[in-house]
């Protein structure tokens, strides 16, 4: 259920505690209302960027985002379900290959991404008054569609430094044609695993992380100054610009909280300190997919059209109703004039 990386990809005996088992089932659930949110999300934004052919910068960053969150976390279920179908798979089997470089691809793009949504809050919302900072704040909206291609660029390279590294090991495995269990065999692809793929991940794990940290830095002591400045005000957190920094604040804070334990997650599993049948191991799990779960909720109720369009939806459904309602109730009445006309006549015919 967790992060599929290459290191995680080695199958063990199944798990049996009944502990762990209700955690994974936790962390399933949890997984699939990240899958609707961040569907919800790229449905949304996505709808408005084709029929209007254009969208905010922020949006384009964001509806990018959600989509390639919402396709790994359908390659992890694929992944999962096939390893349940398939205990006995080899870790680097074709199959698994195929879905690890779909994984390795759609995790560095997340991870840029994220950086990327994370440097357009700093440099828009933070309130620094540096030549560098404001020739930023004007330029950055034109530099969004290369942060996108950027991000596919840098996920593209990395991609394929990873299946470089997996296919030799796969290669390696059908030249000896020892069992996978075999010591030599083990050892040369430990060997692989510590001294290529192991590097290669913190590098393209940690250059997006670092910059996201900065800017998370940056931002916060912006949005406490300002905060502070506005205590001394007499309006105080009365202030449009105040308010909408404090859910700008609550918002990011989420977002980091996410950004972190997703990248300790991988730095966790890549090191195999918690192996995959430990209970510890669910537990982390269930935290990781519970902060992927409640992230969407938050962005969609941060952002004004996400968290326009189920009061939209509500309101058309509850106006139709009425409408619906109303029709009827004026049906039964003509039908009642009509019948109590039919009396009257009747009555003064006999």
């Amino acid at each position: 259920m967790g992060e599929m990386n290459d290191d995680h990809m080695v199958q063990g005996p199944p798990v049996t505690d009944k502990r762990a088992v209700v955690l994974a089932i936790i962390a399933l659930l949890l997984c699939l209302v990240a899958v609707l949110g961040n569907g919800f999300i790229t449905t949304v934004l996505g709808r408005e960027w084709l029929l209007r052919r254009t969208l905010l910068p922020c949006d384009k960053l964001l509806v990018s985002l959600a989509a390639s969150r919402f396709c790994l976390q359908w390659v992890v279920l694929c992944k999962n379900i096939y390893i349940l179908l398939h205990p006995a798979v080899f870790p680097y089997s074709p199959v698994l290959l195929f879905l690890a470089f779909q994984w390795d691809f759609l995790n560095a793009v997340t991870l840029w991404l994220s950086t990327w949504l994370s440097v357009f809050y700093c440099v828009k919302i933070a309130t620094f008054t540096h030549p560098v900072f404001l020739w930023l704040k004007r330029k950055l909206s034109g530099w969004v569609p290369w942060m996108l291609l950027s991000s596919v660029g840098f996920s593209t390279l990395s991609t394929i430094l990873f299946f470089i590294g997996n296919q030799r090991i796969y290669q390696n495995y059908l030249r000896s044609s020892l069992p996978p269990w075999n010591v030599t065999g083990n050892s040369i692809r430990r060997s692989y695993e510590k001294f290529y793929l192991f590097p290669l991940k913190m590098v393209t794990w940690t250059v997006p992380t670092a910059f996201f940290l900065i800017c998370m830095a940056l931002l916060i002591t912006s949005l406490g100054r300002h905060m502070k400045n506005s205590l001394l005000t007499i309006s105080g957190f009365r202030e449009p610009s105040a308010q909408a920094h404090i859910k700008a604040l609550l918002a990011l804070i989420s977002f980091a909280i996410l950004f972190i334990s997703y990248f300790l997650s991988l730095v966790l599993s890549a090191t195999c300190v918690l192996p995959s049948q430990a209970l510890r191991f669910w537990v982390w799990q269930a935290v990781i997919y519970l902060c992927a779960a409640v992230h969407p909720v938050v962005l969609i109720f941060s952002n004004a059209r996400l968290r326009g369009v189920p009061v939209k939806y509500c309101s058309s459904r509850c106006g139709a109703f009425c409408i619906a309602t109303d029709e009827k109730s004026q049906g039964d009445s003509k039908a009642e004039g009509m019948d109590t006309k039919g009396h009257s006549f009747s009555h003064c015919h006999i």
